[in-house]
């Protein structure tokens, strides 16, 4: 499991939002867990867990890739050259997939356009100013939701993004509270961690979301502020760890002109 940030060592560094939140993503891995990467910022976390201190992490990728070591290059889509030179394996989606469905994926990182107060996911339809605007939908991501051990959300934070209940389930949270997911079939996992461009969420017992840390600067006001629903603030609220040397230096390194973290 992932060392509890608390333990971490940290320096004050000038570090961009999108380092400290690939940061706090990194720490969500623990050593020789298989990951589902994904793209953008969870795939440079995967790139500092492994460099840092998950060196037996297994990153999955939809299209069917394996990898035990990060791609050489930085790569933009996950079929690019890279992802596939020294893959451990490049199977079919379906191969990959049935690793969920066996209980084998420790974690899986996933966006969405919405977050509601018990960690259920929308990212099918919104409501916009000239009437409903259509997303992408699932993808893999109701598979990951539904089936790994734990997920873990990276977005942005604000009221029309973490509103009380999302206005369409994409990919199943906690449903309705306690006991939801067993109730429903499924058999292990949910929500984490929500990480936000201003906090770190995690999950109580009743399984609904409170507020586990801020980010440096910023309020615990600010966050209710910008969070549709009264979210519960316990004593334990600490303050995100800020991002090590060695983890710096594994953004750096790899992501060198900032691309996904700038």
């Amino acid at each position: 499991m992932p060392k509890p940030v608390a333990e971490r060592a940290s320096v004050s560094h000038s570090y961009s939002l999108n380092e400290l939140m690939v940061c706090a993503a990194a720490r969500e891995i623990g050593d020789g867990e298989v990951v589902f990467v994904g793209m953008r910022l969870p795939l440079i976390a995967f790139v500092v867990a492994k460099k840092t201190h998950a060196p037996r992490a297994i990153g999955l990728f939809e299209n069917g890739v394996v990898r035990s070591t990060p791609a050489a290059e930085l790569i933009y889509t996950m079929a690019d050259p890279p992802n596939i030179l020294g893959a451990t394996q490049c199977l079919e989606m379906m191969d990959v997939m049935s690793l969920l469905q066996s209980g084998r994926v420790h974690l899986g990182f996933l966006g969405a356009a919405e977050v509601d107060r018990f960690g259920n996911l929308n990212s099918t339809q919104v409501a916009g100013a000239g009437g409903t605007i259509r997303l992408p939908g699932s993808g893999g991501a109701c598979d990951i939701a539904s089936l790994a051990q734990r997920f873990v959300v990276l977005m942005e934070h604000s009221r029309q993004r973490l509103p009380e209940r999302v206005s369409y389930m994409t990919s199943p949270g906690n449903g309705d509270g306690s006991g939801w997911r067993k109730r429903i079939g499924l058999p292990r996992g949910g929500p984490a961690a929500v990480i936000t461009t201003k906090a770190v969420l995690r999950f109580d017992e009743d399984g609904e979301a409170l507020l586990a840390a801020t980010h440096p600067g910023v309020s615990v006001d600010d966050v209710l502020a910008n969070t549709g629903w009264k979210l519960r603030v316990p004593e334990s609220c600490g303050v995100t760890a800020e991002p090590t040397t060695d983890e710096l230096r594994a953004i750096r390194e790899y992501d060198k002109d900032g691309f996904w973290t700038k």
